[in-house]
């Protein structure tokens, strides 16, 4: 589908019933890349045949350098000086799907990698009415939190490898030469949407570590959760990771996991 003068890939499954309002998750790809090569990682078509979602994948502009970027927040990617307005233009892509298929509004949630995870943060912070949940992988909040004022909670969850060198887990400080914005860290990406969301400030971290990732030996990826005391149930998460980079080697229990976070936090 078209709006504006850009196009976004629609996937609609097999079982969409124009009846039945159906969740929306829109899938937010990373810098240099575009939505049909970030699919290609992600590999989520096949379970929105699974869970009945439709799902969308669309394109950010291209920067002057020719690659594909998301205007997120001052820590990623607008390398360039562009005016683009990223978030109006995704809020206004949720407005055309919703005209054109039956959503439902409680259930429209956000994926995105990198610079698309910096996005999916942008529309948690600008379109809290919109967006229930979103998943972060390897991306980041605003530096400066007071820039994030979302209208209402939106459940998170960060997603990061601890080894990380392009998104830093530990956070990155800025530099003036060459210039770079910084950004905040994975740890205090989640405790600042803790914070929005209105929950206790003690996470949870007694749940087991969980094998994600094939390509690390063992249970490598450990679970904080602030879940006690947050607004209309919502909740915000950090995966740390162990021995996963920037595109860590993902299989299908990762992708199941994250897609049954989404589906599990609607809106009230």
């Amino acid at each position: 589908m078209t709006v504006g003068d850009r196009s976004a890939e629609v996937h609609v499954p097999p079982g969409y019933d124009p009846k039945k309002p159906a969740p929306l998750v829109i899938m937010l790809h990373g810098y240099s890349v575009n939505g049909f090569i970030e699919e290609l990682y992600l590999d989520l078509t096949r379970f929105s045949d699974q869970y009945g979602f439709l799902y969308v994948f669309p394109d950010g502009t291209v920067d002057s350098s020719g690659k594909p970027f998301w205007n997120a927040t001052d820590g990623c990617c607008n390398e360039y000086g562009s005016t683009v307005d990223d978030s109006t233009y995704l809020s206004s892509l949720i407005t055309a799907i919703e005209a054109r298929y039956s959503v439902d509004p409680k259930r429209v949630y956000l994926i995105g990698h990198s610079n698309g995870g910096f996005m999916s943060y942008r529309m948690a912070c600008d379109h809290a009415d919109q967006v229930a949940a979103i998943v972060s992988l390897a991306g980041a909040m605003w530096n400066d939190p007071n820039q994030c004022k979302p209208s209402g909670p939106v459940s998170v969850l960060q997603t990061h490898g601890v080894d990380d060198v392009e998104v830093i887990y530990g956070g990155f400080a800025g530099t003036t030469q060459p210039p770079a914005a910084p950004y905040p860290s994975a740890v205090t990406t989640v405790k600042d949407w803790a914070v929005l969301d209105g929950c206790s400030p003690t996470p949870d971290d007694s749940a087991p570590p969980v094998d994600y990732l094939p390509t690390v030996p063992g249970d490598e990826t450990h679970i904080e959760r602030y879940a006690q005391g947050c607004l209309g149930g919502s909740t915000a998460e950090l995966w740390s990771m162990s021995g996963a980079g920037h595109i860590p080697g993902i299989d299908d229990r990762w992708r199941n996991a994250i897609i049954q976070f989404l589906l599990a936090h609607p809106k009230p």
